[in-house]
Order: C-alpha cells, then sequence, then structure tokens
C-alpha cells in the first residue's frame, strides 16, 4: 500500500514549523499586492500579519488541509519547485472560512494566499 502525503503528522509538523517561522518574523510574502488587497477584504493590516498569522496557525489542524496529495509544487521564481501546502478552515478569529496557502524556504515562511475561502 502506498503512503499518501501529506500525512497527518507531517502536517502537524509543518504548521508547526510555520508558527515557528512566523513567531521569528522569518515573513516573506510572494505576490504583496494580491495578499494586502486580500488581507484587507478580512479587515486585516500588514503591520498586524504576523500576530494574525500566528493566531490564524494556532487555529490550523491538518485535517484543515485543502491541497493536492502529494502537495503541488510552486512554479513562481522565488519559491520555484517548494511544495505548497493549502488549508482551509472556519477562523473562529475572523468569523468566516479561511483559505490559507504557505510554502517553506529553510526556516522561512513565505505567505502564498490569504483570503475568504471561495465557494466549494
Amino acid at each position: 500500500m502506498k503512503l499518501q502525503r501529506p500525512s497527518y503528522k507531517e502536517l502537524d509538523r509543518k504548521i508547526r514549523q510555520a508558527k515557528e517561522a512566523v513567531s521569528r518574523g522569518r515573513i516573506s510574502i510572494l505576490n504583496p499586492v494580491i495578499v494586502a488587497a486580500d488581507a484587507l477584504g478580512l479587515g486585516i493590516s500588514f503591520e498586524g500579519i504576523r500576530e494574525i498569522l500566528l493566531t490564524l496557525l494556532g487555529e490550523t489542524k491538518p485535517t484543515d488541509y485543502v491541497g493536492q496529495h502529494p502537495p503541488q509544487r510552486s512554479y513562481e521564481k522565488e519559491i520555484l519547485l517548494f511544495e505548497l501546502l493549502a488549508f482551509r478552515w472556519d477562523s473562529k478569529r475572523l468569523g468566516c472560512k479561511i483559505y490559507l496557502k504557505f510554502a517553506f524556504q529553510e526556516d522561512r515562511f513565505w505567505l502564498v494566499s490569504l483570503h475568504e475561502a471561495r465557494k466549494d
């Protein structure tokens, strides 16, 4: 039987790594203009992005993963071929269903997408 990636354990580890990177301020934003526009739609300012990311990552569980199996790889130059991890869940903090996609580059958290989830 072939194991399906990412596993629950792997996703749990990735969420913990994301929280650690964000708490250390190791955050990069792939498309700042797009992410800023989406964040404003959620009532989030870039000045508070670190705190809101920590809160949102604290709400995220491995069972919220909605990405591909195995994870899709990025085609963007800055994070070329890094795995993209996508999550969707009902955020208590923001009061709506959130979609969050990120990647890692060594110990750096790359925010790819953060917005209200589109209709299923």
